[in-house]
């Protein structure tokens, strides 16, 4: 009955993490367009989410696919660490040290992980997020940390 594996399971996902969203928000008030309160943004994208997932899911009864293949633990267990470490790293040595070892953690659990491409990726982003993030909106971070003198 389902003819693409894929796309149902992912579908399932993306409801469950849209609902998700929405529920935990609901605690918190809504707000307006144009003032907008701290359940604003999750329940819209939470809603958003579920909607995607939802024809993620009908898709999947109409368009035939390819089967899911093999879990790849090497690639949840990097992420998850990459993750990890930009926590414990971010406050002591800064965004300039964390933010490239995210990405190079995370860039290492692909199959296609290349050194030249990962390195492009972690000076476009560093440099991105130390703009937007730290100068643009004023994010609380250390650009360098009290771990490097900063």
């Amino acid at each position: 009955m389902i003819r693409s594996s894929k796309d149902f399971w992912t579908g399932l996902i993306y409801i469950f993490f849209g609902v998700s969203a929405i529920i935990v928000a609901r605690d918190y008030s809504m707000g307006t367009g144009g003032k907008m309160g701290p359940a604003y943004f999750p329940t819209v994208l939470g809603g958003l989410l579920a909607v995607v997932g939802t024809i993620a899911v009908i898709r999947s009864f109409i368009v035939p696919g390819t089967p899911i293949g093999a879990f790849a633990f090497k690639g949840l267990i990097l992420v998850s660490v990459s993750t990890l470490v930009f926590g414990v790293v971010v406050r002591g040595a800064g965004l300039v040290v964390a933010l490239p070892l995210l990405v190079i953690i995370s860039a290492i659990a692909s199959s296609r992980f290349r050194w030249r491409q990962t390195l492009i990726m972690v000076a476009g982003l560093t440099i991105f997020c130390v703009l937007v993030f730290l100068k643009g909106l004023g994010i609380p971070l250390p650009v360098v940390g009290p771990w490097l003198g900063g």
